[in-house]
Formats: C-alpha cells, structure tokens, sequence
C-alpha cells in the first residue's frame, strides 16, 4: 500500500478557523489518500453535513460563530450524523479539558500541536471502529429466526434515541453521559422497552433495533 492510498475513498470533514492548520492538515491528508472538505467552524460545518456525510468529522474547539462543543452536540442529537466518528483539536491539553471533549460527544481528543502521523493514526483507528460497529449493525446470525415482537409497539422520541445507542454497543453509564440525564433514568428507558417488546436482555433490544432499521 502506497503512501497515497492509505484513505482512499474515505471523505473527513475538517473544521478549524485557523487557515494555515487548515492547508497544513488538509494537505497531509489528502497525501495520505483521504478527500478533505474544510469549514470555518461549526455553523458553516452543520450546512455542509445537509449536502454530504463524511465518513468522519476533525473539530477545533474554540472557534468564532458555533465552537466545536456545540457543533457536537447538534450532531450527536441527529440520527443521520450521529454515528460519525469525531476528533477534536484543542490547545488546551489539562486532564479536565480532555474528559470535558469526551463527555460533549468526541471519540478522540488530540492537543495541538501534534504529530501529522499521529492524527493519521486517529484517524484509521476510529474509522476501523466505526467499520467494525457497522458492520456489526447489518449482520443478521446465518439461519437465526428474527426477534418475535408485536407489531404494535411505539416507542417515544426518547427511547428510540436509547435504543440506537444500546444498539452500538454502548453502556448505560456512556448513554446517559450521552444524552445529560441520569444512569437511572437510562435504565427505566431500557426496562420499559424491554416490558414493551417482552424481549429480555440489552442484546436482544439491541438486535430488534438493528433488525427493524432503528439503529
């Protein structure tokens, strides 16, 4: 494999105010193989994502217009975006700083500066991840009989929202950072689909969402 194939096919979405980190990583980028398209901050990134999906998503933090926090936030809140992996950049590189960008709904936070291989590096990992998580997600067990649920059931706005995470293989505690409400609450959400759909356990719920095209 070449040095200009490593992401071939694979389109990242690149949000930064700063032009010379703009052209300086999407140049490395595009050497590396990958098709870069670039936003100022997270407003102008939000009308992009309505035109095209990336694969994945490199956000600055503190940016004019929407900084990187609350750009993530509406993506995370969005069921066409929400699967996308997301790495933050940030100059700020405090133990606090860092859980605070995980928490807001980022896979990877890097601090500047930082090695162009070793955002290369991020980059391939969390997109081998979000491969193997869909992968998973359309794999349906050889001969396996499908969920046996009423045709019925109606789950709420919230629910469904639990469900798709339940379904990527998240825990409750990462679904209730999530969504900013308690680990309880995510838990009465579980056992009420559960009660609804008279399934038993997260990895049946979780094969039902798959299976009905709720994930």
């Amino acid at each position: 494999m070449t040095e200009t194939t490593v992401g071939t096919q694979k389109r990242l979405l690149l949000i930064d105010d700063d032009p010379n980190l703009i052209l300086l990583v999407k140049d490395y980028l595009e050497f590396r193989g990958y098709m870069v398209v670039t936003a100022e901050n997270g407003r102008e990134a939000l009308e992009i994502l309505e035109r095209e999906i990336p694969d994945m998503i490199i956000c600055d933090v503190m940016m004019p217009e929407m900084d990187g926090y609350s750009f993530v936030q509406h993506v995370r809140k969005d069921p066409r975006f929400d699967w996308i992996p997301i790495l933050f950049l940030s100059a700020k590189g405090q133990s606090e700083d860092r859980i605070k960008g995980l928490t807001k709904g980022a896979d990877v936070y890097m601090v500047k500066p930082f090695e162009p291989e070793e955002l290369v590096a991020q980059v391939e990992s969390s997109l081998k991840q979000t491969g193997r998580v869909l992968s998973h997600k359309t794999k349906i067990p050889d001969g396996g009989p499908k969920m046996q649920v009423p045709l019925d059931v109606e789950l709420t706005p919230t629910e469904q929202k639990v469900v798709r995470l339940v379904s990527q293989g998240m825990a409750n505690r990462e679904i209730a950072s999530e969504m900013n409400v308690s680990q309880r609450t995510v838990e009465s959400h579980v056992s009420n689909m559960l009660a609804k759909t008279g399934l038993h356990n997260r990895t049946e719920l979780a094969r039902w969402a798959i299976e009905t095209n709720m994930a």
